[in-house]
């Protein structure tokens, strides 16, 4: 049965992410994708994939990646998150990382984090 893996990104990261899932298409193959609504558009339309799209993170996607974790239906979390930049949505992401961590779900929050996980999930 195929795992289930969330893909997150802020704004000035979706590029970053796009690029992350063009380089790991054939190990992102492997698995359901879901993402927030914006990031999950644009690496359908760059590499083709399916993507499952949730509502923008600031509109509630972040909270249904969380629901999901937390009914068993999301098994990892790609999340390109800006530590550093200030987001109307911050309890939500804090909420994320939270409920990602109570349910022992592996997350990657920058691109070498993600290069590790994804070979891991990949291989397993």
């Amino acid at each position: 049965m195929k795992k289930n893996i969330a893909l997150i990104a802020h704004d000035n990261l979706k590029n970053n992410m796009v690029s992350w899932a063009k380089l790991h298409q054939l190990e992102l193959e492997k698995f359901n994708l879901f993402a927030t609504g914006t990031t999950g558009k644009r690496v359908e339309e760059a590499t083709g994939m399916s993507v499952v799209k949730f509502k923008s993170g600031p509109l509630g996607g972040d909270q249904q990646i969380g629901a999901g974790i937390a009914e068993g239906k999301i098994d990892a979390v790609i999340f390109f998150w800006d530590p550093l930049a200030p987001h109307p949505h911050d309890v939500d992401v804090k909420a994320l990382l939270r409920i990602a961590v109570v349910y022992d779900i592996p997350m990657a929050c920058n691109q070498k984090t993600a290069d590790l996980l994804i070979q891991g999930l990949a291989n397993s």
